[in-house]
C-alpha cells in the first residue's frame, strides 16, 4: 500500500481543480489529477510540485469510472480524498455573457437533452464515481469526500423573494442543489463508517465555467475545499458551507 495519503480530484486539468491538487500535493498528500483528456491530466501534474498523477477520468462514462478505480486499487492501493469538482456550467460558446448563459439555461427554455447533459455530469457522475471509489474509501482510516456545490444553488437562498439573483435559477443551479441533496444521503449513509461528506461552495471565481468572469482568484477559491478535505475527526460530515461559514441548504 502507499505510503503516504492520496486524494483524487476530478476535472483537475485547469481551474479550482487543478489548484485544489497543488494544496492537497503540498499537505502531503499523492494527489491524483482527473481529467476526460489524458494529455491535459499529465500537463497539469507535471505542473505541481510534490507526488502528482494524471489519472484519465471521465465522470460520465462507467467504463472509464471503472478503469479509474482499479488503476487506483492496483496502483496506490488507497484513497483517502475524494474531490468530486468536475462539473458543466454551460452547453454552447464560451464566449456567450453570463447574462445570456442564464436566460438560455432557465428550465422554461433549456432543451431536454442539454438537461440530461448536466445531470449525467454535475450529479450522476459524482454519485457513480462515489459508488466505485467507496470500497476504497472505506479502508481509509479518515476518508473524505468533497463535493465542490454552489451557495447560488441554494433552496433556502433562491426561495427568497428579495434576491435578486433568483431569477437566474436554471438548469446549473438545480443540477447543483440536486448534487448539495446527494451529498446528504451519502453524508448520513456513511456516518457510522466515519467517512465524512460535504458540500464546499468556491464562492464566485474565475475560472472557464464563468467565462473567467468570477471576483476570486482560483487560489482563494480553492482554498475552503482544501480545508474541508483535511477536517479532523472532529470536524462536521453532511453540511453545506463557503469561506463565511455555513450556507443555508
Amino acid at each position: 500500500m502507499h505510503n503516504t495519503p492520496v486524494a483524487l480530484v476530478t476535472g483537475a486539468n485547469a481551474g479550482i481543480g487543478r489548484q485544489v491538487a497543488k494544496d492537497l500535493a503540498g499537505h502531503g498528500y499523492t494527489v491524483l489529477v482527473g481529467s476526460r483528456d489524458l494529455s491535459r491530466g499529465e500537463a497539469a501534474a507535471a505542473k505541481i510540485d510534490g507526488d502528482a498523477h494524471a489519472v484519465r477520468l471521465d465522470v460520465t462514462d462507467e467504463v472509464s469510472i471503472a478503469a479509474a478505480a482499479q488503476r487506483i486499487r492496483s496502483e496506490f492501493g488507497r484513497l483517502d480524498v475524494l474531490v468530486n469538482n468536475a462539473g458543466i456550467s454551460f452547453v454552447g460558446d464560451a464566449a456567450t455573457p453570463l447574462e445570456e448563459r442564464a436566460r438560455a439555461g432557465l428550465l422554461t427554455e433549456v432543451p431536454l437533452d442539454v438537461v440530461r447533459r448536466f445531470f449525467e455530469t454535475n450529479v450522476i457522475g459524482p454519485i457513480a464515481l462515489t459508488q466505485a471509489l467507496l470500497p476504497l474509501l472505506r479502508e481509509a482510516p479518515a476518508a473524505r469526500i468533497v463535493n465542490v456545490g454552489s451557495s447560488g444553488s441554494s433552496l433556502t437562498l433562491n426561495a427568497d423573494e428579495s434576491n435578486p439573483q433568483r431569477s437566474m435559477f436554471g438548469i446549473y443551479p438545480t443540477s447543483k442543489s440536486a448534487l448539495h441533496a446527494a451529498t446528504l444521503g451519502f453524508a448520513t449513509a456513511l456516518e457510522p463508517a466515519g467517512i465524512k461528506v460535504n458540500v464546499a461552495d468556491p464562492g464566485f471565481t474565475a475560472t472557464a465555467l464563468n467565462n473567467f468572469q468570477g471576483t476570486k482568484t482560483v487560489e482563494e477559491g480553492a482554498r475552503h475545499i482544501v480545508r474541508m478535505a483535511l477536517i479532523g475527526p472532529d470536524g462536521p460530515t453532511g453540511t453545506f458551507s463557503g469561506d463565511d461559514g455555513p450556507l443555508p441548504w
